[in-house]
Order: structure tokens, then sequence, then C-alpha cells
């Protein structure tokens, strides 16, 4: 075989393993919002792949990943709506010389042309219709040319999104960038750890699943952010150039990129680009580079697109800032959830604006993979220019005394056995009463979807365990033996404020029992399994001696939730707290009849809308009466949608699946 067929081998191999592999990242940055490497490491995969096929155009193929955009539109999260003006990806540069080959091309074909330079803000792209000045749909990018996916209910809830026009036209489309603030970001993650949930990776992640729930009280409750960057098209309004657009829309109210600036040359082109690339580090969000676009909007449609990305616009992507530094300890701190956390502590070094001398080491796995020990040296950046991570053990510089590093099998903080869980990378400490965790079964204890104690949060429960009001959950219900030196401590504040609190928990006691399993945080039993349970077994009393074989006749009861009651049930502790809990007055009697031969056994149930007589609460009630079962969201499993006036995303997904809708008298005459 001549050496020409074999390199031409060799060449397709690697074409077909950097398509495969940029595929798989694709899918899990586009669809999964779950991205496994840096974007760093993602452009050399590309630009690797684009190399090859610049040197061997023959070999390109439609379906390679230079020539598509995006993920695909997911049938899951909405309804599928076709585009009217693709919203395609933009060409990645990496160099001051690609950017003056840009602004000199563009220079060469118009006379004197104006360049907008502009913040690229990370986050998912969405467009907004309005007809007749009304918002009325909105569509994430999907696959970027023919579908998207319909989140208007939730984009209704995003503040920044401006449901009327002041100035209303015919047609008017935008496209702008869902994402979250540093601030809301470290929100959601404060409450994703408090419940006991994986923390989001970073704000774009948490930002594109926000957008993509079926619930959009979830998106308000998340504080979505939102920037528009462009007109797609405009009916009954003309418009000259891209910042005449971005002029009209600030003038209705549209919340538009922040820091944007028109230049003529290359110099002042690199120089804005810089600008913004110094501002990283100080800004409230994350950017991943800086948009260079033509601001007359007539030359754009001379210029027109490939099937991938417009020629008059290109993306700078920054280069990561990375820094060698030595690790000196390897901490170990353990979470509300007993999650044993290990942080690397290592020689302060200057990233992205700010000294860093910390970063998480996540847990055993990643130690492991990293292979990183004390006293190495290491290569630390700033993901998102903001999350402190370790890229690399520079093995060369280890010392010889270096040795690996274990978590352990023992609690940093009380010495309890810390266990690794099934299915998961973390290591948990298995004493629910060490010191580090009580804050959190307390917070879980009096949230909305366990014993809803209005008048509780963290600081307000960090407070009265520092100062030894609360230990436990009996302790709460103990508060009011303690209401004048409450008072006199102020922790929940002046008179009426604390009485307004110990009303509230003493109303708590009359709490439906499955509030109360809940808000004990028995591992994988959350609001809808505690239902389930209690409307099998009538009490607490009766759960805490069921069995395991009685425990998994219950439907959708693996085994994993099983032995996680039975773990917390067989637990002296537990059974101390379970009974001072009822000397204290709070309920552990179901008062959910179920009749006999029920018409709903074995029937789940989601409700959406504002039915004509009920409450959601009394219809609740009514289908757990008839043996029936609730959910939050619309699934395969899912029976029937229950649907009042105003239904939203719930009724297209349920119309989407071909799920029974029935309305108020129809649930009735079943």
């Amino acid at each position: 075989m001549a050496d020409d067929e074999k390199d031409i081998k060799a060449i397709k191999r690697e074409l077909a393993s950097l398509r495969k592999t940029i595929r798989y990242h694709n899918k899990k940055y586009y669809d999964d919002d779950n991205p496994e490497i840096t974007d760093y490491e993602y452009d050399q995969l590309m630009l690797r792949l684009k190399e090859i096929e610049r040197t061997y155009p023959e070999l390109i193929t439609k379906n390679s990943p230079t020539q598509m955009v995006g993920g695909t539109a997911k049938r899951e999260a909405g309804v599928l709506i076709r585009h009217d003006v693709p919203m395609l990806s933009l060409s990645d540069l990496f160099s001051r010389s690609e950017i003056d080959a840009f602004v000199n091309d563009m220079r060469s074909q118009f006379d004197n042309p104006e360049f907008v330079v502009e913040e690229k803000i990370d986050g998912l792209s969405m467009a907004l219709r309005y007809e007749n000045g009304k918002l009325v749909r909105a569509i994430t990018r999907g696959d970027g040319i023919n579908m998207g996916e319909d989140v208007t209910e939730n984009a209704r809830v995003i503040r920044d999104v401006v449901p009327t026009l002041k100035d209303p036209m015919e047609y008017f489309e935008i496209r702008g960038e869902v994402y979250m603030t540093k601030e809301a970001f470290q929100k959601v993650n404060n409450r994703q750890e408090l419940l006991g949930l994986k923390p989001f990776a970073n704000p774009r992640n948490c930002a594109a699943g926000t957008l993509r729930q079926l619930d959009s009280r979830i998106t308000k409750e998340r504080e979505l952010s939102l920037f528009i960057f462009n007109l797609q098209t405009a009916r009954g309004m003309e418009f000259k150039t891209h910042t005449d657009a971005y002029d009209f829309m600030k003038s209705q109210g549209i919340k538009v990129i922040h820091h944007y600036q028109v230049c003529h040359t290359a110099d002042e082109v690199w120089d804005a680009i810089q600008a913004i690339g110094d501002s990283r580090g100080s800004l409230p969000y994350d950017i991943d580079g800086a948009v260079v676009k033509l601001n007359n909007l007539h030359y754009r449609e001379t210029l027109g697109a490939t099937a991938k990305v417009p020629r008059w616009a290109v993306a700078y992507k920054y280069p990561p800032e990375e820094k060698e530094t030595i690790i000196r300890d390897i901490e170990l701190s353990v979470g509300r959830t007993g999650r044993i956390t290990p942080t690397a502590v290592f020689d302060p070094v200057h990233l992205c604006g700010t000294i860093v001398e910390r970063a998480t080491l996540h847990n055993q796995d990643y130690i492991d993979n990293l292979d990183v020990r004390i006293g190495d040296t290491v290569k630390v950046y700033k993901s998102g220019e903001i999350i402190p991570r370790i890229s690399a053990v520079v093995k060369s510089k280890r010392p010889s005394d270096a040795v690996p590093f274990r978590i352990g099998n023992r609690c940093p903080v009380c010495g309890s056995t810390a266990a690794r869980e099934e299915g998961s990378s973390d290591i948990k400490c298995q004493n629910p009463n060490c010191p580090s965790q009580i804050e959190n079964h307390l917070l879980n204890f009096v949230s909305r979807n366990a014993m809803d104690i209005k008048g509780f949060g963290d600081k307000v429960i960090s407070a009265l365990h520092d100062r030894d009001y609360v230990h436990s959950a009996a302790d709460i219900y103990r508060l009011k033996e303690c209401r004048d030196n409450l008072i006199a401590d102020g922790i929940i504040g002046k008179e009426k404020n604390t009485d307004k609190l110990l009303n509230a928990i003493e109303a708590s006691k009359s709490n439906e029992p499955d509030r109360l399993l809940t808000g004990l945080g028995i591992p994988g039993i959350g609001r809808t399994a505690a239902r389930t349970l209690m409307m099998h077994f009538g009490s607490i009393e009766n759960l805490l001696h069921a069995t395991r074989d009685e425990l998994l006749g219950i439907q959708d009861m693996g085994e994993i939730s099983a032995d996680a009651i039975l773990n917390y049930f067989s637990d002296e502790n537990n059974r101390t707290q379970i009974a001072e809990l009822q000397a204290l007055g709070v309920n552990m009697e179901s008062h959910i009849h179920v009749e006999e031969n029920p018409a709903f056994s074995d029937k789940t149930f989601v409700i959406t809308g504002t039915l004509p007589t009920m409450s959601r609460a009394d219809a609740r009630k009514f289908i757990e009466s008839k043996g029936g079962r609730v959910s939050g969201s619309v699934s395969k499993k899912t029976d029937y949608l229950l649907a009042g006036d105003d239904a939203g995303s719930k009724l297209a997904k349920a119309q989407q699946l071909g799920t029974k809708i029935i309305n108020e008298d129809e649930l009735r005459n079943l």
C-alpha cells in the first residue's frame, strides 16, 4: 500500500474519531446542559477538525459538526416551533490576526463600514416574537435552522422579558441570551445543597435547564435574566443599523447588551475586544468572548450566511488564563447534607482580576482522575471566568515524597463513619446528628415542601442553632417555652415577629403526616413519595413497623428508597425524635380517607390551570381519597391531566403525549 494511501486512511480515522467526540460533547452541552469539558478544550477539538477539512475538503460531509448548528430541538422540553429566521452560530476566532483579516475583508467590500463590538453572554439563545406589539411566542435555538422549543410560559416570568411594546408594529422578532447572574446562580446552588440535590456545574447549565422546566414557577424562582443582542426581522418599521434597532429596543424598555462600542478600524475593534476582556472579572454575569458584527443591516443582507454562520459577524474567544501554583493542603469540609468535600489550598495566584488560593476537588473520583497530591504543582484556571478549577498536575515537578490522597471513611467533623453512596461519587458522613448536618435537617424540616413553617430562613436557623435553641426538629416545637429569651435576644425580631413565628410553628402541628415524613429528610423520600406512603400506611407509626416486602409492594417504591426508610426507622435516635415530636403534639395520623375499591387506584394525575370550584389542594385531596396519585409534571406515566383555565405548558405536553385531558366535571364523573 502506498504511503499516501496510508496517510489518507489515518486522516479518515482521525476525522471519524474527532467527529464522534465533538458530537458527544455537543449533545452534553446543547441538549443535556451538562458539559464535560471546558470551552477551550472543545474549541481545540473544533480547530483540529476544521484544519483537517481545509486540507482535505473532499472529506467534508453534510453531517460533520462544522456543517451543523447547535444541538437538537427536544420534544420533551416543549412544543416544537419552526424558526422564521435561523438562529445561527458564529465563526470563532482566536487571534488578533484573524480579527484584522475579518475587519479588512469587510472594509474591502464596503465603503467605511462600522463595526459593533459587544460582550458575548454565556447563556442560552432565545427568540421573542411580537405581533401588533404583544409577545406571542418565545423559542429556543433548538437545531438553529428549522425548529426550536416553545418556552413562552417560562419566558413570561423572566423579569427582563417585555410583554408589550410601547410602539407596536405588525411583527417584531428579536434574539437574546438567557443567563443567570453570579448572585442568582449562587442562590440556586445554595438551595440545591439545602435540599440535598446535586448543585449545577455553572450558570449556563442552570439557565438552560431552568428555561426548559415544565413548571414556570421554578423558572420564576430561579431569577433568570435576558440580554437582547440582535434584531431578527421586523414588519411595520424599518431600521438601517444594528444600533438603530438597539435604540428602539431601549425606548421600549427592552434590555440590550450592556457594553457595546461602534468602531471603524481594526485597531479600534481590537482595543474594544481587549477592554471587554479586561472587564471579565468584574462583571456580574459570565461572558465567553466578544462579538464583532457589521452595524449596517443592508450590508448584512448583502453578505448573507453560510449553512451554519453569518458572514457579517464573528466571535472572538478569549484564551483561558492559566497559572501554575503549589498545593499546600487538601482540606475536608462537611456540607449540610453530610457530603464531604475536599478543597485544595495552594499558593495564591492572580486570575481574571482576583486572587485565588482555593479550588474544590469535588470528590475522591475527581482526585483520583487528576492524581493530585499535597505538594504537587498544578495548573489553575477559572471556569467561566468565575470558579477556580485545577486543570492538570505538572508531574515533572512532583516531590518524591508526595503520596496519593484519600478522603477516608471517617467524618472529619464528628469522627463518625463516612461511606460512599451507591451510584454516586459522594462520600457522606453517616451520622445524622453531625453538627455540620443539623442546620440542613432543620431547614429541610421547615421548608415549603415539608412542614411549611413560614418565617424561617437560613439566617434564623443558623442563629437559633448557634445560640443552642435548636438542635433537632423537636426543639422547634419547644421554642414557645423560650419566648421571652427569644425576644430579648432579638434573633427573630421583636415581640410581633417572634409571636408570628411561634404561631406558625404551632399551626404546623396539624399538618398531614406526609409533610412530616418529607421533613425527616430520608434519602429519596420527597413529597410525592411521602404522600404515597401515608396513603398506604395511614400513619407514621404504621410506616415505622413496615417490612421491606410491604414497602416494595407500593407503587413506584424501589429497593433503594425502601432500604432508606428501613435504615432511618431502625436508628434509635430517629425513633426517639419521632416519639418526641408526637409527645409535642405533631400530627402522625393521616386524615385522608381512601375509599374501599377506590375509583382512581393506581392512576396518576397532574393538575394545571385554575379550576372552577376546587383549589388545587382540594383537587389533590379528592383524587387521593379515591386512591389516585398526583404528580407535579406530565410524563408517559401520567393517566390524566386535570386542566382548568389558563393551563400552560403542562397542557401542551399532555397533548403531545396523547394523555387523557379532563376538566373538573369529568373528574367528578370518572
